[in-house]
């Protein structure tokens, strides 16, 4: 079993930004707590929006010189007076975006709005901490910003390839105790000519053997690609995708990692997730699978865990990178039961030296329970959502340049929830 992946340390600044866009709208976002920016920024970017953070009224008020923004996402103190002074300059300065104030006491926030709206600024419905990524979205959503929804279009995957329709979104992979980046899950995405993004619902179902063998070599592809990308920016991390197993057993692993990658061993490898019922009912084939595999530092995952740990529980070796909690067993702050297949499953697989990831976290308190259970990974929205590559190398660049207000690189500070 692999060595942990070590804590991410901030590449060289590689001059202006290449992904740059500013002509995606602009989210401004001051809050005291760099956690609450941060939980912010990540589903502004996922929904297109770009996003700067600031610490202190002053830094935020300046930036109103350079641009002004759409949306302006403001926590308000218990002492409210600062939040005031902040909404008398925007009146002042004529702003004609959306302000939402954030707070945890209702009261205090509520007087301010009303104070905000009697100065004529657009104020919207308050939020109350600790936030959560549905409201985030639905306020975006409100004021039609972003990227539209995509389309229930249904096209055919072998089209998608042949048109190179086929394009890979990124979700961020967190260490959940060092709270940090500790890696990259890819998924396939067509963007259609005339219904635009479309979701792997629109093209995966029906389709041929043959197109779903292709498209899990263009995403071992895209993964080692990928891999390299991240390395010459200062970033050593592994890439997660997911494919059947049965594509996973005719693709030729080998050839494709000499053919895109110097020397196998060089680079942190990529991560296939395999889902739980292909490998739970014929675990030997599996595990001989992935121990072939290990040569070229690709690894196998268990993903989608759910309901099969009486199957797994009798295995007697596990040779896999990690096992992968579904979100519907990871919703364990309030169920007992899933609180215990969590814990057994987290126990099970440190006796193999396995990894375990929680998938699908939306609520900071199934955070908290898993770390409390020693788990070690977390993906979903509340980290951050699948966004287009471009949005993703943005939100990492930001993370390593900007400063948190202790004047540490953000990659290498917490990228925690709100």
């Amino acid at each position: 079993m692999s060595v942990k992946t070590p804590p991410l340390q901030p590449a060289a600044d590689p001059g202006p930004d290449p992904f740059e866009a500013p002509q995606r709208p602009l989210c401004y976002v001051t809050d005291e707590e760099p956690s609450v920016r941060h939980f912010i920024a990540l589903n502004m970017l996922g929904a297109g929006i770009n996003t700067i953070e600031f610490e202190d009224r002053a830094s935020f008020l300046k930036a109103f010189e350079d641009r002004r923004p759409d949306v302006v996402f403001m926590g308000v103190a218990l002492d409210a007076s600062d939040a005031m002074e902040t909404l008398d300059t925007l009146a002042r300065l004529n702003f004609r975006g959306a302000v939402q104030l954030m707070s945890k006491r209702a009261a205090v926030v509520e007087r301010v709005k009303s104070s905000g709206e009697q100065k004529k600024l657009r104020m919207l419905p308050v939020l109350k901490k600790p936030l959560e990524t549905a409201t985030i979205l639905k306020a975006i959503d409100d004021l039609h910003l972003g990227m539209p929804k995509p389309l229930a279009a249904r096209i055919f995957l072998d089209d998608a390839l042949a048109n190179d329709w086929i394009e890979f979104w990124l979700e961020p992979k967190i260490d959940l105790r060092r709270k940090r980046l500790a890696g990259i899950e890819i998924y396939a995405r067509a963007r259609h000519p005339e219904f635009g993004v479309l979701m792997p619902s629109a093209f995966m179902p029906g389709a041929l053997e043959a197109s779903i063998d292709a498209l899990a070599e263009k995403s071992v592809i895209e993964a080692i690609r990928l891999s390299q990308t991240f390395a010459s920016m200062g970033f050593s991390m592994p890439v997660s995708l997911n494919m059947p197993i049965s594509a996973l057993a005719k693709l030729p692993i080998s050839d494709l990692v000499r053919a895109h990658h110097v020397n196998p061993r060089s680079w942190p490898g990529i991560v296939v997730d395999i889902p739980e019922d292909q490998i739970i009912h014929d675990i030997a084939a599996a595990s001989e699978l992935s121990g072939r595999l290990t040569s070229c530092n690709v690894r196998m995952s268990i993903d989608n865990f759910a309901g099969g740990y009486s199957l797994l529980s009798r295995a007697t070796e596990l040779p896999f990178f990690e096992i992968k909690l579904s979100g519907e067993v990871a919703d364990c702050a309030t169920s007992k039961t899933n609180a215990s297949v969590c814990r057994s499953v987290i126990e099970f697989a440190r006796r193999f030296g396995c990894f375990t990831a929680g998938t699908g976290l939306q609520k900071s308190s199934d955070v908290a329970t898993l770390v409390g259970m020693g788990c070690d990974f977390g993906q979903g929205p509340l980290m951050g959502q699948p966004m287009p590559k471009d949005r993703f190398m943005l939100l990492l660049r930001q993370r390593t340049h900007t400063p948190d207000a202790r004047g540490t690189p953000a990659s290498a500070a917490a990228l925690q929830p709100a």
